[in-house]
């Protein structure tokens, strides 16, 4: 776990559009979800994250590095993948999600030259290895980057 990976319990954030307090009938009155009396139900209750003065989840943790926000998770396919397409056919995206090769395409696909083809394809992806352009455009296929 880093700080990078820190994230809200699942439904533990509520919006706050809600009107509370406002009688039994609202089905939120009394005590406004806020229970009997103690320090969760008073004004000024300690911030979220805050651990009654332990030190704090995010302050125990290491910090180290850091998380480029603009990286991109490209999915790697090998050329035999491709391989269960018919000859002369186009291969994009598409087709790799319905074939079943790519279950999430996350930011692009890029073809690798691990493997060996034999068919001539039409391959459209967002990235090829050079050794893989090179066996579809051996075989007469083109390598076209989307």
């Amino acid at each position: 776990m880093d700080l990078s990976n820190l994230q809200y319990a699942e439904g533990s954030r509520q919006s706050n559009n809600f009107r509370r307090g406002r009688g039994h009938g609202s089905g939120n009155g009394k005590t406004a979800g806020k229970g009997h009396k103690g320090q969760k139900a008073r004004s000024g209750a300690p911030r979220p994250g805050f651990e009654g003065g332990q030190m704090p989840l995010y302050r125990r943790l290491p910090k180290r590095g850091f998380t480029n926000r603009n990286t991109k998770e490209i999915v790697a396919i090998n050329l035999s993948a491709l391989e269960r397409f018919e000859n002369d056919s186009v291969v994009s995206v598409e087709t790799l999600i319905a074939e079943g090769v790519v279950k999430n395409p996350k930011d692009g696909v890029k073809i690798l030259g691990n493997g060996e083809l034999t068919k001539k394809l039409t391959v459209q992806a967002n990235a090829f290895s050079a050794s893989a352009a090179a066996k579809i455009e051996a075989l007469g296929g083109k390598a076209e980057v989307i």
